[in-house]
């Protein structure tokens, strides 16, 4: 029945002739024909309008094209005119020309911005999404993925697409395809890049429209995966149609005629063949090998072994193979190795279709780059545009909900945005991530606040920039979160948020469960470092401490121990009180420090520093942090595999940083693997890649002069050290240089700040960073790479002062 279906549908697309020969009419209704529809127990998608402007004009267009393609699924498209008939509910309010409705009986099954159905192809594939909303599953996660193929298995095969963005071409094809197959296959569809790692697309950002093909009907064990298949063609509703009967057809066939005789499935679906010859002393192993390649070759190639030992077969036995491509001639050749005829098909035979592709592309992209934007989030933003952002678990705040929602109690987080900001609309994003995640942990609930539309409520919370988040308690100071904008680091943050800052501790017990134990380990995950204030009952610079703290709070775990006891921590650990103790776990030696700040915000400073890592991996994220300290870098850069050698390496590193002899310098490293930019910032040192690891010294700081560790030479403590010498005693020559050069727009039309000067001279000048270090602008943006809780003076601790050279 299905395929009977498919070819009616695929009919339909391929001839502008399908049903009448008029395209349907868009329904004009009533009130009363209205009412009439709904009682009908048929599928409509209804528009509601009470007059038409130009933007609206062209939605109309869109919807009566629509209505055309959505009669081959039974389902109704029609628009009534609030202005003639007014239909309670939906022709009043604001509302009204803005939503299409999708009906089903008297029950609205969604309601659509118009926004968000744009166009034939965003109205086709959001309609059937939504209607086949129980039979096609939205996945985002592997493990998500993995319980799909769970259940598959055994029973059916499974589909799975993936869609940048809803509402595109192939969004529509995977729609029709699904409502065409959704009984034959379970149909899945992600959106997001942590599928395609699991599949093993290598660079998931580079990845346009895709589908899989899961063989789970064949699994038999559930602890065995479900193969797949990539369709390599792209997402078009005949493709995705022909991709589906090849996986339908025998892996390998096996004939005994001549090639030119053999019928085929692949015949009428008009794909290459490729014939392989067998005789009766080697067939097994011949077999095999067909079916290797016919693995490697399913959903492009369609795979024949031809038994040659069959009289009808008269191929000369100086040919093993033969291959035809649709509409052209049968050729034969003879085969040596089984990677040529892979390389056969992928590199040559399909080289003049690929490169007719990607003239098409090409000729697309000129047009398309004149929509693409100078900002990169802003262009992500631009393109997403289409996207819907399901916001049901963040509450939306108004003026009339604001001071109840904030006062009452448990922790609620505000985000304050503004709809015409690119960073704005990208952070939210994150931020629905953050409460989806968040949705089972009591005590905490986010909401969001528009301040293009309520100005008044984001005026009184002396909001400044966008996005800004606030955490408020009740009978507290709201705090302002300062980190990166990421879901990942606002999840820890406000989870971090939940303990208490500092946390009081009564005896020496609780101490060492703090700093090793039980309550180290509650929350080791977000916070694998520990603060611990060392105080005496009589010191009444605790207060400064506990402000701090609370400064603090979200970013790092702080205790506090007041009691007759710390005078003997202090003293075990070489230091006088009022000290500080920093653990970074059990087993690993406690630093100690004491303590002479006279202000909350010196000692918050002073804490930010005491928890650096002393032999970090450095990120893109802590980057900024490592250069506030102003020293010359140490790096060691180590490759994506694990090896003894860079194991070797980092610990020679840490053995000479043991002895003292590296002070002077920062030692840290850098995984390529988990951050790919460190490859260019070797490439940017030296010219080109050496051989991993490699170490290397960066006075970014004194003439941005690099110097690289000979690779001849053993990589250990000693000669590291002596390396270190030479080169302070200038018998080492630099390898490479540094520019300095300041990092302008990428055109001068960009230079927006040279324009203002151009208008007020000096205007610009007296507002950049250099002149204005921990400025609210930088902060607020709170840029991915900056961590959370800064400090807000000039003597602060601050690492959203721009560095002199930015290496990631």
């Amino acid at each position: 029945m299905c395929g009977i279906q498919a070819v009616a549908l695929l009919s339909c697309f391929l001839s502008a002739q399908c049903g009448s020969a008029a395209a349907p009419r868009l329904v004009e209704h009533t009130a009363q024909s209205f009412r009439e529809a709904l009682l009908s127990g048929k599928t409509c998608f209804i528009y509601f309008g009470n007059h038409v402007n130009p933007a609206i004009k062209a939605f109309i267009e869109q919807l009566q094209m629509s209505a055309h393609a959505l009669e081959d699924y039974g389902i109704l498209v029609g628009k009534v005119n609030c202005s003639k008939d007014s239909v309670e509910k939906y022709c009043t309010g604001e509302e009204v020309m803005k939503k299409a409705y999708l009906f089903r009986g008297a029950d609205v099954l969604r309601s659509f911005d118009i926004d968000t159905v744009f166009d034939v192809n965003a109205i086709v594939s959001h309609v059937l999404f939504s209607v086949l909303f129980a039979e096609v599953r939205y996945v985002h996660t592997p493990a998500e993925l993995l319980a799909v193929e769970r259940a598959a298995k055994g029973k059916m095969d499974v589909v799975m697409g993936h869609i940048q963005v809803l509402g595109l071409p192939e969004h529509r094809a995977l729609m029709e395809a699904a409502f065409v197959y959704g009984a034959k296959y379970q149909f899945v569809q992600t959106t997001g890049a942590p599928l395609l790692k699991h599949l093993g697309v290598a660079d998931p950002m580079s990845v346009q429209a895709r589908l899989w093909f899961l063989h789970c009907r064949g699994v038999a064990h559930h602890s065995e995966p479900c193969p797949h298949t990539l369709m390599r063609k792209p997402l078009t509703t005949i493709n995705i149609h022909t991709f589906l009967q090849l996986m339908e057809a025998p892996l390998l066939t096996e004939a005994a005629v001549d090639p030119d005789e053999v019928k085929v499935v692949y015949n009428h679906l008009n794909v290459p063949l490729l014939f392989l010859f067998t005789q009766f002393e080697t067939l097994q192993l011949d077999r095999d090998t067909a079916e290797s390649v016919a693995r490697r070759l399913r959903g492009e190639v369609g795979v024949v072994l031809i038994h040659r030992d069959s009289r009808r077969v008269k191929t000369p036995v100086k040919y093993n193979a033969a291959y035809r491509l649709p509409q052209e001639e049968l050729r034969y050749f003879s085969l040596k190795k089984v990677e040529e005829v892979i390389d056969l098909f992928r590199e040559q035979l399909f080289q003049g279709t690929e490169e007719e592709e990607e003239e098409e592309e090409e000729q697309d992209d000129r047009w398309s780059s004149l929509d693409v934007l100078d900002d990169e989030v802003a262009e992500s933003v631009y393109r997403d545009r289409g996207a819907t952002l399901d916001t049901g678990a963040v509450t939306k705040l108004t003026a009339e909900t604001f001071n109840t929602a904030v006062t009452q109690n448990g922790l609620m987080v505000v985000l304050f945005y503004v709809k015409w900001d690119a960073v704005c609309m990208a952070f939210l994003q994150s931020y629905v991530e953050v409460a989806d995640a968040l949705e089972d942990v009591s005590g905490i609930e986010l909401a969001y606040v528009d301040c293009g539309e309520w100005t008044v409520v984001c005026s009184d919370q002396n909001i400044t920039s966008f996005p800004s988040v606030l955490l408020y308690r009740p009978g507290e100071v709201p705090q302002r979160y300062k980190g990166m904008l990421g879901t990942g680091s606002l999840h820890r943050f406000l989870l971090l948020s939940q303990v208490p800052s500092p946390t009081s501790l009564s005896s020496s017990a609780e101490v060492l469960s703090f700093l090793e134990g039980d309550l180290y380990n509650t929350n080791s995950a977000l916070s694998p470092v520990r603060v611990l204030g060392l105080y005496s009952p009589a010191d009444t610079d605790v207060v400064v401490f506990e402000e701090a703290a609370k400064s603090l709070r979200g970013e790092t775990l702080l205790g506090l121990f007041v009691h007759e006891e710390a005078e003997r921590w202090a003293e075990e650990h070489s230091v006088t009180l009022p000290a500080l103790l920093v653990s970074r776990g059990p087993g690993i030696l406690r630093e100690a420090h004491s303590l002479h700040s006279s202000t909350s915000q010196e000692l918050i400073s002073y804490i930010q520093r005491a928890t650096l890592d002393p032999f970090p991996e450095l990120t893109v994220e802590n980057l900024p942090w490592y250069l506030e300290l102003e020293k010359p870098l140490l790096l060691l850069f180590v490759g994506a595999e694990e090896s003894p050698e860079t194991d070797q390496s980092l610990k020679e590193i840490q053995k000479a940083q043991s002895t003292r002899q590296l002070d002077s310098s920062l030692p840290c490293w850098i995984h390529l693997g988990r951050t790919p930019a460190g490859r260019s910032v070797l490439e940017a040192y030296l010219g080109f890649v050496p051989p991993l690891p490699a170490l290397l010294l960066s006075q970014l700081a004194s003439g941005g002069e690099v110097f690289h560790f000979p690779p001849e030479r053993p990589l250990l403590a000693g000669t590291i050290v002596q390396w270190l010498k030479r080169i302070e005693d200038g018998q080492e020559q630099p390898a490479g240089v540094v520019s300095d050069a300041s990092w302008g727009p990428s055109v001068p039309f960009y230079d927006f700040l040279a324009v203002m000067d151009e208008e007020a001279p000096g205007y610009a000048a007296q507002r950049s960073p250099k002149t204005k270090p921990g400025g609210k602008r930088g902060s607020e943006r709170g840029q991915e790479r900056n961590p959370a809780g800064r400090g807000e003076t000039e003597t602060a601790f601050n690492p959203q002062t721009p560095p002199a050279h930015t290496e990631l």
